[in-house]
């Protein structure tokens, strides 16, 4: 073939060169993503591998066949970097949920970010009325998950992040078909759920159970002969009369044939008539008033300061407290502890959550005397021996398999009024009453999710380093540039 002759011709074939080049680059581009999107490989080389979900976490995924919606209200705030650092560990976890499940055209999970002060009235339509919160959603099934459930927290300071364990728990609560009921007792003068009064009115408390994905209703026992079967636990809120020897008999088959869960809130001054059913599970409710004279133990109003004990920090009822040192408003309470004469039973384990100061407490014996509580060391309980929450849970080993199943657990309080209307609000009282319902219902089960760690770098630099850092920076490095530019300009020179 003859060269061309023209200039001409030149021209169009080197237009038509450039327009085939450009042709062949978009071709390859277009391939190339097309690949990407449907063929993708994504390699996690991060040492504590923070971009990829666990096992247990992917498997869950893959059979959800329900839509799930998560809202996160965190915000990349400059000035608080508690929440700028949740709002980043949240984001690049949720995007794996996301990658997870974009195949699953029936169980997708999606996540949307919400500023709750600039999008008032979408927060509004979804209920939400506070920032710094994730919100799980199915249907109409929803779960909150507070900052404070997304860190492992010890001496006040983040040691691991538990974001993937609170929400493949969540996700798992709220695409169940079935919500976990929760019975209120009646019939001997409990708390109503349905009163809205501040002293012993519960309509707060129903509203955050319900808020939690849980069913609410009252039961009297008087009335029936069976505790009702979807009963996921119990509550005596507050009961200022005895429990019979046959209603207290039936709460006994519930919890030992059925491993059944029980909340028991049992102030002072009111026999509950359920002293037998205690001692089956290891538990005393002593006839005595806690009183605290120390600087920080009892404020002017009368309210008892709480502490977790040891035994506390690492139960799950009562561990996020512990963790972040958060204090407990109780009002006038009993002692209910470690009967000390309980059955030897291998099987059950009772555990001493909260307490009041053992150095300035004490139980009085003689509260209904008019006179100022004064600690008698031959009638009152010392402090050392005092707790105010106790749990207990019976464990039974299957055959000779290595693990055990649990069985029926309960936990009793030595106050009632601090999950009323009033008082709910406490920091703290909230926390532990709906901690001790998820332990109740099995919703604290430890899924086999790792803890990711918070890898943190400090750079630790003395005067004289920070010297030589300095003049490497500003002398060094520019010198540098500029020999190797005058070699290579007298290179080329000669």
């Amino acid at each position: 073939m003859s060269a061309p002759t023209s200039f001409r011709t030149v021209r169009w074939v080197r237009t038509l060169n450039l327009l085939a080049q450009a042709v062949l680059f978009i071709t390859l581009f277009a391939g190339l993503n097309t690949l990407a999107v449907h063929y993708a490989w994504r390699f996690d080389l991060t040492k504590s591998h923070r971009h990829s979900l666990s096992p247990e976490t992917l498997s869950y995924l893959k059979k959800l066949d329900v839509p799930v919606r998560i809202v996160v209200t965190l915000t990349d705030d400059g000035e608080n970097e508690q929440v700028s650092q949740a709002y980043r560990d949240v984001g690049a976890l949720l995007r794996e949920y996301g990658y997870a499940t974009e195949n699953n055209d029936k169980g997708r999970v999606t996540t949307e970010f919400i500023d709750v002060f600039q999008r008032r009235r979408d927060a509004e339509a979804l209920g939400i009325d506070q920032s710094n919160i994730v919100l799980v959603m199915c249907g109409d099934k929803r779960r909150i998950v507070k900052l404070d459930d997304l860190y492992d927290v010890k001496d006040q300071e983040k040691k691991g992040f538990l974001g993937e364990k609170a929400f493949t728990a969540a996700i798992l609560d709220v695409s169940s078909p079935a919500r976990k009921k929760i019975y209120f007792l009646q019939g001997h003068g409990e708390m109503q759920l349905d009163d809205v009064s501040p002293g012993r009115g519960l309509s707060s408390l129903k509203s955050e159970l319900i808020s939690r994905n849980f069913d609410v209703a009252q039961f009297d026992p008087s009335t029936h002969r069976k505790i009702p079967d979807d009963a996921a636990a119990l509550v005596i809120a507050g009961p200022q009369g005895r429990y019979t020897p046959e209603e207290q008999e039936m709460l006994r088959q519930y919890l030992s044939t059925r491993a059944g869960r029980l909340l028991a809130l049992l102030p002072p001054m009111y026999p509950s008539g359920l002293d037998d059913l205690l001692y089956e599970w290891g538990l005393l409710a002593d006839d005595v008033v806690i009183y605290d004279n120390g600087s920080a133990g009892q404020n002017d109003n009368g309210d008892l300061i709480l502490v977790p004990t040891d035994a506390g920090a690492t139960h799950p009822t009562t561990k996020k407290l512990a963790d972040y040192r958060i204090p407990l408003r109780f009002g006038l309470s009993r002692s209910i502890r470690p009967d000390p004469g309980r059955p030897l039973d291998n099987n059950l384990l009772v555990s001493p959550l909260v307490r009041s100061d053992p150095a300035s407490s004490w139980g009085e014996h003689n509260y209904r005397e008019r006179s100022a509580p004064v600690f008698d060391a031959n009638v009152d309980l010392k402090g050392d021996v005092l707790a105010v929450v106790t749990a207990s849970e019976r464990v039974t080993a299957q055959g000779n398999l290595p693990f055990s199943v649990p069985g029926g657990r309960v936990i009793a309080f030595g106050s009632a009024d601090w999950i009323a209307n009033a008082r709910l609000g406490v920091i703290g009282n909230l926390t532990l009453f709906m901690s001790a319902v998820d332990w109740a219902t099995d919703r604290d089960v430890d899924l086999s999710v790792p803890i990711r760690p918070i890898s943190k770098f400090q750079l630790s630099l003395n005067q004289d380093q920070l010297r030589h850092l300095r003049y490497s920076l500003f002398l060094l490095l520019p010198g540098a540039a500029a020999l190797l530019g005058t070699i290579v300009y007298w290179t080329r020179r000669n």
